[in-house]
């Protein structure tokens, strides 16, 4: 039986602090104790490393219901949060973590670059940037390693293309990005590394105010002018979307190629069909296969919440993991087989679900599109230039990948 809210000092001595590691023999599958809570019991108490003892909620229907009741809080300011680090006392991750009202308001002031017409229009853009930096792969060393050369470079262009951030600039802000996403990295590192970008987007935004451009910081510095954005928060927007905006989609690029790599049948079905259809569907199925987000969502409880035969008490801190929900047999058929043609891949919450889901997902989906259905074309006989085990893998990110790919054709 999983312990009660009551109970939380007699928690098993063998119980597995979260984030939990993936198993070495199969990097692309959630942790092996996610799979044992999911079978076992729908909720479950973890340690933490500050001694809180959260609920962990690993089924994929559960998860759905938390993530859109109103009693769940994604303030990361309320106590019983449960952090993966000491809090400062002061959110500075603008409104993901934050709940409605303000967390709506601020919402809105980027939605509109991201609809799907202003995003279907970009398509022809991130084409012929992809095709640019194939033809790069094709006449520069082989082998390379396909994280620096295509993964990293293809959402770090388009996302300073939409956003009005300077390319050469990108050594920077991938090395501050890469600090904050790191799950070893101390508070102080990641706050030095937040305070560097929310400088570096003040000063756009102070660049843009005198040479405004039609891009979302220009966008931004109007609201500023208006009165309905203070500086501070525009800049702290703007980090939001340049770390979201490449950190996630290149690790989908580099991740989901080795999965396909690892799956021939696969990778053989998507590079051979011409089928739009059959490359949405691919995409919607590496996304659920792989989920990347590495520490689940956050949230705490604003009230007492009965559900599946517990109480979450208010004040209680809730984790809901979407790689083990995207697993769940009761959700998806045979779910750790890799299968493009899954009809109901769409339905996964890789992308999270309810009001905090990812604003940037039309632009990721994108771009994995554009990638996907041009890079296996295009290298036909693109494989893996080492082997498997030794390729190192994000373990200590909160953000799931690779940080090598090495490739040949």
């Amino acid at each position: 039986m999983p312990p009660t809210p009551n109970a939380v000092d007699q928690l098993p001595t063998d119980i597995t602090p979260f984030p939990m590691p993936r198993a070495a023999a199969c990097p692309f599958d959630p942790p092996p104790r996610l799979r044992t809570e999911q079978q076992e019991r729908p909720l479950t108490r973890v340690r933490l490393w500050d001694g809180s003892s959260p609920w962990l909620v690993t089924r994929y229907a559960d998860q759905r219901t938390l993530l859109q009741d109103a009693r769940v809080s994604a303030d990361v300011t309320r106590p019983g949060y449960p952090g993966q680090t000491a809090f400062t006392g002061e959110n500075t991750a603008s409104f993901i973590l934050m709940d409605d009202p303000e967390h709506a308001r601020l919402r809105r002031m980027v939605t509109a670059p991201f609809a799907i017409k202003r995003i279907d229009a970009m398509r022809p853009t991130v084409q012929k940037i992809v095709d640019n930096l194939i033809d790069d792969l094709l006449a520069g060393p082989n082998p390379v390693d396909l994280v620096q050369a295509f993964a990293l470079p293809v959402p770090s262009l388009v996302i300073c293309e939409l956003l009005g951030v300077p390319y050469g600039d990108h050594g920077f802000f991938q090395e501050s990005s890469s600090t904050l996403i790191k799950r070893d990295a101390s508070s102080e590192e990641r706050m030095a590394a937040g305070v560097r970008l929310t400088e570096y987007l003040d000063g756009l935004l102070g660049a843009k105010a005198t040479n405004p451009a039609q891009d979302l910081l220009s966008g931004l510095v109007a609201r500023i002018e208006s009165g309905e954005l203070t500086r501070l928060e525009a800049a702290r927007m703007g980090v939001l979307l340049l770390v979201a905006g490449h950190e996630t989609t290149a690790n989908m690029i580099a991740l989901g190629t080795l999965a396909l790599l690892e799956h021939p049948d696969q990778l053989a079905l998507l590079r051979d069909s011409d089928d739009p259809k059959l490359v949405v569907s691919a995409v919607e199925e590496l996304l659920r296969y792989l989920t990347i987000p590495h520490n689940g969502r956050r949230r705490v409880a604003l009230e007492d919440i009965e559900f599946a035969g517990e109480t979450i008490r208010a004040g209680d801190g809730i984790i809901l993991p979407n790689d083990i929900a995207n697993r769940d047999p009761d959700a998806f058929a045979d779910p750790d087989r890799l299968d493009l043609a899954r009809p109901e891949a769409r339905r996964h919450v890789a992308f999270g679900f309810g009001v905090h889901q990812c604003l940037g997902q039309p632009l990721a989906r994108m771009e994995l599109q554009v990638v996907y259905s041009t890079l296996y074309r295009r290298i036909p006989t693109l494989r893996r230039a080492t082997a498997l085990d030794r390729i190192p893998f994000k373990h200590d990110g909160s953000v799931y990948g690779v940080h090598e790919l090495p490739v040949e054709w």
